[in-house]
Formats: structure tokens, C-alpha cells, sequence
């Protein structure tokens, strides 16, 4: 299958065309995940004229398997909200894992956090009473972005929608059951790497997503 996005500036343009509803909206925001959403975020919001600033989100990842995420972590103004899938920590536990890896690979993700916390701009938003649309590049098992849904909400967000190029269907079902919304422009039958859905995808690393933040 042909790759479907040039780059995340092309997959940014072409979420905000879907996305016209919000255009000019005084009670909308756009968040990208950091750090890879933070291109998308920033094509969206300058196609739709609204503010956008960043979350910071950190995968868990099971000791030996760190893509497979039993779990992430959301930094918001200076409080972190951690997502636990309980039945997957069950399960590793019961196979061997121990739970003082999980502790030690959480100490590691908060202590990045912290670290990007400490440079990145664009990270202190007021949502009360806002809709925030909260971008990804794409969403493989969801776990960070519903991490940062769970703090758009404690923070006080009127609504969240959940906006990303690509996404696995698990994904995609799995948000639209905490957010108010959920667009994806590619749903595939079978999931790959996000990567894959893009002809360019180099990673993003932290001065391209403080330059675009500081714009």
C-alpha cells in the first residue's frame, strides 16, 4: 500500500481540512502530543487560525517489549496524570516482570518529563471551559493520547476531540469512549508502524518542537 502523507505538515494540512468546523473558534485550542504531534498541532492550527500549544506525553513501556506500552504519563502544569492498562500489568507481572522494573522504567519517563517540562514552551494552558482538539501523528494502541485526555478533562475542558492521520481501529475505539470525539483521515484494517503511513517521518527532536512552539 502507497504511503498516504508527504510529512506531518502535509498530514497536518490535511487534518485541518476535515477539521473546518473549528476554524476561528474562540473556545478551541490545538495540542499536540509531544513530540511528534507537535508538527501536525502546529500545521492545524495555522490552517485554522487557533491557538496551539503542547502536551507532554511518555509511553510506559514493558521492560524488554518498550513499544508495547502498559501504560503512560501526561505532564500538566505541573501535576502528572499516569494511565494504567491493569490487566496488561497483570498479566507481565504473572510472567515474570518485576514490579520493581515497572517502577524503575516510570522513574525514567517522569524524569524526561521533567526534563522537557523544564524547556519546552507552549506548556501551561488554561482549557476551562474550552474545546481542545489534541493531535497526534498517529495512534497505535492510544495509550499516550488517552493519558492526555484524562488531563484536557481534570483540567477542566468543556470537550476533547482526538485528531490524528492515521490510527489503528483498537485505537480509535478505545478514545471514542473517553473522548467527545474522535477523527482519523486512515483507519486501516491492518496496522503498521505510524511511520509507515508517511514518506517522510524523521523524529522530531526537541529544538524543532521548542522552535515551532515558540512561534
Amino acid at each position: 500500500m502507497s504511503t498516504r502523507f508527504e510529512d506531518r505538515d502535509d498530514a497536518g494540512r490535511q487534518l485541518a481540512a476535515v477539521l473546518t468546523q473549528f476554524r476561528e473558534r474562540p473556545d478551541a485550542i490545538v495540542l499536540g502530543l509531544a513530540r511528534g504531534g507537535i508538527p501536525i498541532a502546529a500545521a492545524v492550527a495555522r490552517d485554522l487560525y487557533l491557538p496551539f500549544g503542547t502536551v507532554l506525553v511518555r509511553k510506559l513501556g514493558i521492560p524488554g517489549h518498550d513499544e508495547t506500552a502498559y501504560g503512560a504519563l501526561a505532564w500538566w502544569d505541573r501535576h502528572v496524570v499516569k494511565l494504567l492498562n491493569r490487566p496488561l500489568v497483570d498479566r507481565v507481572l504473572e510472567h515474570g516482570v518485576r514490579p520493581e522494573w515497572l517502577e524503575q522504567v516510570e522513574e525514567r519517563e517522569r524524569a524526561e518529563l521533567a526534563r522537557r517540562a523544564a524547556r519546552y514552551p507552549g506548556i501551561i494552558n488554561d482549557v476551562r471551559g474550552k474545546t481542545v482538539l489534541l493531535v497526534d501523528d498517529g495512534l497505535a494502541t492510544g495509550a499516550t493520547m488517552r493519558a492526555a485526555v484524562e488531563a484536557a478533562r481534570a483540567a477542566g475542558a468543556a470537550a476533547v476531540v482526538v485528531a490524528a492521520p492515521v490510527a489503528s481501529i483498537e485505537a480509535e475505539s478505545s478514545l471514542a469512549r473517553v473522548s467527545d470525539a474522535v477523527l482519523c483521515l486512515h483507519l486501516p484494517g491492518k496496522f503498521r508502524a505510524v511511520g509507515s503511513f508517511y514518506r517522510h517521518f524523521d523524529q522530531v527532536d526537541d529544538d524543532e518542537a521548542i522552535s515551532l512552539l515558540s512561534r
